[in-house]
């Protein structure tokens, strides 16, 4: 079982979601010490005192991903306040549609910066500080198996995601001869308040879509946070070990299978 009691964590996108679910999950396991980061001060406000009603001492800090002087300065935030940061979870992303045919230069660079080029500064940070401080850490960076090709309304999506799963396994060839960790876990198809937003925006889904959606799934039902919460909280832990560049597969569908 994860033991996070000296754990000292920080989430990028722990506002609402999988984010949030993964603080959770930090919280019950024994983590006290954590700062979450979202754009939206409502939000983080609301996660901070949730988060404090389960125990934990929790601070929301505004940071756009997007921007590497707020991913960076979340980490160095997080790192004053409690001093040192021994967790990080790139959960944070963008998911506009756009295909091969019709994303814009800019939506593809808003892709990128969002979902790649921030967590890579954020987890050079946060590295840098843990080999400073001579202490072991951990990283899980939340993928997606678009990954693997992704739906063709999801180009610059998968892109970006495609690019932070190598900088995952490049990172983590780098890191463990300081004891530090990167895993990431490649989520499918997930019941979140984002989803909804995003199915409604970009779909038109109306009221009852996730039944209709759920029912047509094999386990009938879309991945829910809180399972993906508990894998993130083991790959943080001690409990996982030596595990190290792992690309886990978070969904019941199977990549590379075909129709049978």
């Amino acid at each position: 079982m994860p033991d996070h009691k000296e754990t000292v964590a920080v989430i990028a996108g722990g506002t609402q979601g999988l984010g949030l679910a993964i603080a959770e999950a930090l919280v019950a396991d024994g983590c006290t010490r954590l700062v979450v980061a979202g754009r939206r001060l409502a939000e983080g406000e609301a996660a901070v005192h949730r988060l404090r009603g389960l125990g934990a001492d929790a601070h929301f800090r505004r940071a756009d991903m997007g921007v590497v002087e707020d991913a960076v300065a979340l980490v160095d935030a997080a790192a004053a306040r409690f001093g040192r940061v021994t967790a990080l979870v790139n959960a944070a992303a963008t998911t506009e549609r756009g295909s091969i045919l019709d994303c814009s230069p800019a939506d593809f660079d808003r892709h990128i910066a969002v979902n790649t080029r921030g967590p890579f500064f954020a987890l050079q940070r946060f590295a840098q500080l843990a080999v400073a401080g001579g202490h072991p850490a951990s990283a899980v960076n939340i993928l997606s198996m678009v990954v693997h090709c992704g739906q063709s309304y999801l180009a610059p999506y998968s892109a970006s995601k495609a690019a932070l799963a190598n900088i995952t396994k490049n990172a983590a060839q780098a890191l463990r001869k300081y004891r530090i960790r990167v895993n990431g876990i490649n989520c499918g198809w997930m019941d979140t308040p984002g989803e909804d937003e995003t199915q409604r925006r970009f779909h038109g889904a109306r009221d009852g879509w996730l039944a209709e959606a759920e029912a047509r799934q094999p386990m009938g039902m879309l991945v829910k946070p809180v399972h993906v919460a508990g894998l993130a909280s083991y790959l943080l832990s001690d409990a996982s070990g030596v595990m190290t560049g792992a690309l886990v597969d978070f969904d019941q569908n199977v990549a590379g299978a075909y129709p049978e």
